[in-house]
């Protein structure tokens, strides 16, 4: 049996390109799942924040953030959300930028750490992100990102106890040094069997045919000698 193909994804759970990459690699592995030989995959998060120094209350909805944080005008802003919401529909997801609560996600960060911890760290990122994009929750108070925490599964006072003690902080800044090292500035960014690099949200035909390539390397037999 080959071992799986390992998936490392930089992601950031108030990236909307992110949560459009997920559900393409999701798509890409169940187009390959009726495969004669099935490729087998780990997926693993990793964490990278687009911008840190954001407040965890900020006053002010996506357009305003994105206009000051990027000088961009507002008409400018409203059209290029308007574009990532029609991709995300394409990928099955409805964004609601009028309700979204744009936060500091250094604390969503940690508690995905604790879950991962628990074996629970895809139920949390998806949770995550649904929560941000979808339904207009607030993900960087720790109050609310226990609730999450609690609706996938995870103990609520030992969340609560991660994240007030800053637990898994070091993780977290373990992640983005990483990110550093590969010469990281965007995402997502997948790394797939820690060599090849795969930037941005691509296509479920290009994880499909990825991981197909990959899978049938393993297949082949080294010629005995």
């Amino acid at each position: 049996m080959s071992e799986p193909i390992s998936i490392d994804i930089w992601s950031d759970i108030a990236c909307p390109w992110c949560y459009i990459g997920k559900r393409n690699l999701e798509a890409g592995i169940a187009a390959t799942a009726s495969d004669e030989d099935a490729p087998q995959v780990n997926i693993t998060f990793h964490s990278f924040e687009l911008a840190p120094d954001t407040p965890v209350d900020f006053d002010g909805d996506e357009i305003d953030f994105l206009s000051g944080h990027k000088g961009m005008p507002r008409e400018q802003v409203e059209q290029m959300l308007a574009h990532v919401t029609d991709v995300a529909a394409q990928a099955g997801l409805q964004y609601r930028f009028d309700l979204l609560q744009h936060t500091n996600t250094v604390k969503a960060h940690e508690v995905l750490h604790f879950a991962k911890s628990k074996g629970l760290q895809h139920e949390m990122e998806e949770r995550l992100m649904s929560a941000y994009f979808t339904e207009g929750r607030h993900v960087g108070r720790i109050d609310d990102l226990v609730a999450l925490a609690v609706e996938v599964g995870l103990d609520e006072d030992e969340t609560r106890t991660a994240l007030e003690s800053n637990a898994h902080l070091d993780d977290v800044r373990a992640d983005q040094a990483q990110a550093r090292a590969y010469g990281i500035n965007g995402v997502p960014f997948f790394v797939i069997d820690g060599q090849y690099g795969v930037s941005g949200a691509q296509p479920a035909e290009t994880f499909a045919n990825v991981l197909r390539d990959l899978w049938a390397k393993r297949g082949v037999e080294t010629p005995v000698a």
